[in-house]
């Protein structure tokens, strides 16, 4: 047997990161989702008439936050390595 097969065989069952990797990763997944339902919405039924609410706060400066720091939870949650 090559030795090419046999580092394959050692790895098979291994995970790429740790639990605790899986966990940070959910909490961006959230953080995510959160923001994205937060930005929907605020249209209106009637296309003739114009909807000030799309212009709030929430869709405009939360929402897109909480989606760029779930992004920065999921980038540390990829490089984190236990000690």
């Amino acid at each position: 047997m090559s030795k090419k097969n046999k580092d394959t065989n050692k790895n098979q069952g291994v995970f790429l990161f740790s639990k605790r990797n899986y966990l940070i990763m959910a909490i961006g997944l959230v953080f995510i989702a959160i923001g994205f339902i937060l930005m929907a919405g605020g249209g209106s039924d009637d296309p003739k008439v114009f909807n000030e609410e799309i212009y709030n706060f929430r869709r405009i400066r939360l929402a897109p936050t909480l989606v760029l720091i779930g992004f920065a939870i999921e980038v540390y949650a990829i490089l984190y390595k236990e000690k």
